[in-house]
């Protein structure tokens, strides 16, 4: 049986990496690894994960540099020269180890307004939105954001900008201004269109190329930049 030689951050932000040994096995995916590694060598790393399925998406790290689902990401497809490299994902603070502060990433989707706000209560019938209608449609393709982190811990403007919403939050609003039942459009558009918001984008498609769910957080944020010059240019914003 061959060996993997796998590189692990150790400690917080000012912290270094740890070389471990880990068995390799067929169909191990980088989960396995970390798991062997704090079951077996280490009980102190700390890291996250739940479902290992690929539905929560709380095992996030970085594999060799890139942000990466853990325990959909198989060691045979990631591993260069039987080594691995694994840390925190990057742009957001650690606590320890491959665990990070996720509090500054949600916090920018109540920036951004993600939070949908409608005139219904529970007492009216539900209300319809025809499955085909192209507005529909818009929010469908972006719908599936889990909040995994992944997007925004690929996204360079993030680690220039650290102001940035991201495009998780960015993703997120855009959807809601597409959903007809909303009623805060113009308000979530001024949210971001500052200097934060949607036009800090430089449209590289890392959070597209990354998004584990298949999203595109890029066409979401084109849409936002469009939607928010609309509004501009009638005089609402």
């Amino acid at each position: 049986m061959s060996a993997l030689a796998v590189e692990v951050w150790r400690g917080g932000a000012q912290g270094a990496f740890q070389s471990f040994e880990v068995p390799r096995h067929p169909s191990q995916t980088v989960l396995d690894v970390v798991t062997y590694i704090q079951r077996s060598l280490d009980a102190t790393l700390a890291y996250r994960f739940a479902c290992r399925v690929g539905m929560c998406g709380s095992c996030a790290m970085s594999v060799n540099g890139v942000p990466r689902w853990t325990c959909r990401t198989h060691v045979d497809k990631v591993a260069r020269e039987n080594k691995l490299v694994i840390g925190p994902l990057r742009n957001l603070p650690v606590i320890r180890d491959l665990v990070t502060d996720m509090r500054g990433f949600f916090d920018k989707w109540a920036r951004a307004k993600g939070s949908f706000a409608g005139t219904k209560t529970k007492r009216d019938d539900f209300a319809r939105v025809a499955p085909d209608s192209a507005d529909r449609r818009k929010v469908d393709a972006g719908i599936e954001c889990i909040g995994c982190g992944v997007c925004y811990s690929a996204c360079d403007v993030v680690a220039w900008n650290p102001d940035y919403l991201g495009p998780a939050a960015l993703n997120r609003a855009w959807t809601l201004v597409k959903d007809e039942r909303d009623v805060v459009k113009h308000e979530r558009l001024r949210a971001v269109a500052g200097d934060a918001g949607c036009h800090a984008c430089h449209t590289h498609m890392s959070c597209t190329e990354r998004c584990p769910m298949g999203l595109a957080p890029t066409a979401a944020i084109s849409g936002l930049k469009r939607a928010v010059l609309g509004s501009v240019l009638k005089g609402e914003l």
